[in-house]
């Protein structure tokens, strides 16, 4: 497990600041301690320092997984958000959903057709899928 590179920062914070603008601040700065992310075998975890100070027992090799898995970078160099950072990523959003109609199909719609689709809603269904009535 390894800090990341300039060039990984920067991908991964551009990648957040898509969904929760200038709120990423907000998730390495807690009140609740300060947290980091960490690069181990192509994924990005987020983890508290506390943590992080424990795992330097481990060895490396031996070492599966720490803290929230965010993501992952691709072969190219990529960064791709997994359905484990909604927790942290959805307090902090600033409009997390995609459009499923134009403003156009908007307006002339019938009241019950989906017009936003909205993901952290479907990340939260499966975590929560067994005690869901």
């Amino acid at each position: 497990m390894r800090p990341l590179t300039e060039e990984e920062t920067r991908v991964l914070f551009e990648k957040l600041a898509r969904y929760v603008g200038e709120n990423i601040q907000l998730l390495v700065d807690r009140p609740d301690g300060t947290y980091c992310f960490r690069l181990h075998k192509d994924r990005v975890f987020y983890l508290s320092e506390r943590l992080l100070k424990l795992a330097t027992n481990i060895p490396r090799d031996s070492l599966v997984s720490l803290g929230t898995c965010f993501g992952k970078f691709t072969k190219t160099q990529k960064f791709r958000l997994h359905i484990t950072a909604l927790d942290y990523l959805a307090p902090y959003a600033k409009g997390f959903g995609v459009a499923a109609r134009t403003t156009q199909e908007c307006r002339k719609v019938d009241p019950m057709a989906i017009v936003v689709f909205h993901q952290a809603d479907i990340g939260e269904y499966i975590r929560h899928e067994e005690t869901l009535t």
